[in-house]
C-alpha cells in the first residue's frame, strides 16, 4: 500500500513532520486527527488538530493551511505529566499578514484512555475576533479567555484519521457526521478451519481460509469470505437512514512482511426518502476485488485513487489498523 499518511511528531520540539508510515509504530504512539474547512484570513483553509499519545505523554498539534495547499503554521503542545503550565496556553502566528490565536485550556482534561479527549477542555482557533474553530465543552469558558464573538460560518469536518492497534481485532468509536451520536466498530480479521495460519504470500494453511468481519454497535454489517482474494474492495452499508459506503485495502496485512497496516475508509452519504424503508442495520453488498491500492489524500470533493468515493456528505473517515504479531 503506497499512501503517504503524513503523521506528525507531537513529543519531541526538534523532531520533524514525518511520511513514514513506520514511524507511528516504531514510536508506540496512537494518533488521532481532526481535519476542518474554515473561513480564516479571508479564505477558505483547511485547519488539522491533531492528538497524539504515548506511554508518557499526550501532545496537540494544530496545523492551518497555507498558500496552495502546504500546511506551513503549525502548533504544538507536549502534554507531560510534570509540565502542568503548558495545558493551558496560547500562541501566535502570521498567516496572510493577519493573526492567527491558538488558545487552548488542558488543566482537566478527561481523556478516559483515549488518545482525544472526551471532556472538561478546550481548543480555540481565533482570527479577526472571530473564534473560527472551536472544539471540546467549555466553550463559554473559551469564549471569555478569547474576548472574541463565534464566527459567523460554521467550521466542516472534512475527514477523521486514526491509527488502531491490535493482533486480530481493532476497536474504535466514530461519528459519521458532527451531530450525530457515537458509534462503536469492530474489525476483526479470522481464519475459516480448524487451526492453520495466513502464510506471507496470502494462501491458506491446512484449508485454513482467511476472513474479515466489521460489525457497528455489535452489529455483523460486512463479512468477506476469502480475503485473500478480496483484500481491496467495498460495500454500502445503512445505519438507520444514512448510507454508508466502506471501503478496505488489507493486502499489505497478507502479503507483505514486518509491520504493516490496512486502511478502511467509512465515506456517509446524506439521508434520502429511499432509504426510509431500510431497516436500522443492514447491507447491500457491491465488494470487489482490484489491484489499486487506496490513497488516503482525498480532496474536497472526496475522491480516493482506485476508487469513486463521491456523494453528498464530504466527510470521511480513514482508520489504519496497525497488525502488532
Amino acid at each position: 500500500m503506497q499512501d503517504s499518511i503524513g503523521i506528525p511528531a507531537c513529543f519531541t520540539s526538534g523532531e520533524k513532520i514525518t511520511d513514514d508510515p513506520g514511524a507511528v509504530t516504531r514510536s508506540g504512539q496512537s494518533v488521532f486527527m481532526s481535519v476542518y474547512r474554515t473561513k480564516l484570513a479571508d479564505q477558505s483553509r483547511l485547519i488539522t488538530i491533531t492528538w497524539c499519545k504515548n506511554l508518557l505523554l499526550h501532545g496537540l498539534s494544530v496545523s492551518v493551511e497555507g498558500p496552495e495547499g502546504e500546511t506551513q503554521y503549525t502548533c504544538k503542545v507536549e502534554l507531560k505529566p510534570w509540565y502542568f503550565w503548558r495545558k493551558q496556553g496560547s500562541r501566535r502566528f502570521i498567516v496572510d499578514g493577519k493573526a492567527v490565536d491558538i488558545f487552548w485550556d488542558l488543566k482537566a482534561a478527561k481523556f478516559n484512555g483515549e488518545t482525544e479527549p472526551s471532556s472538561e477542555y478546550y481548543v480555540a482557533v481565533v482570527c479577526d475576533e472571530e473564534v473560527v474553530l472551536l472544539l471540546g465543552d467549555l466553550k463559554k469558558d473559551a469564549y471569555r479567555r478569547t474576548g472574541c464573538r463565534p464566527a459567523l460560518i460554521d467550521p466542516i469536518l472534512v475527514s477523521k484519521k486514526e491509527h488502531i492497534f491490535g493482533k486480530k481485532k481493532f476497536s474504535t468509536r466514530a461519528k459519521f457526521h458532527e451531530k450525530g451520536r457515537w458509534h462503536e466498530i469492530s474489525i476483526e480479521c479470522k481464519n475459516k478451519g480448524n487451526g492453520g495460519s495466513i502464510i506471507s504470500n496470502g494462501d491458506s494453511v491446512n484449508g485454513v481460509q482467511p476472513e474479515m468481519e466489521i460489525r457497528i454497535d455489535g452489529h455483523l454489517v460486512i463479512h468477506v469470505k476469502h480475503l485473500q482474494w478480496k483484500f481491496r474492495g467495498n460495500e454500502s452499508i445503512h445505519l438507520n437512514k444514512m448510507r454508508v459506503e466502506v471501503y478496505w485495502d488489507v493486502h499489505d496485512w497478507l502479503f507483505s512482511p514486518g509491520l504493516k497496516h490496512a486502511l478502511f475508509i467509512f465515506k456517509p452519504i446524506l439521508p434520502s426518502t429511499s432509504l426510509s424503508s431500510l431497516s436500522p442495520l443492514s447491507s447491500s453488498s457491491t465488494s470487489t476485488s482490484t489491484s489499486t491500492p487506496l490513497s488516503a489524500q482525498t480532496g474536497s470533493s472526496g475522491s480516493v485513487e482506485g476508487f469513486n468515493v463521491g456523494g453528498s456528505s464530504e466527510f470521511c473517515l480513514f482508520l489504519y489498523a496497525w497488525k502488532v504479531e
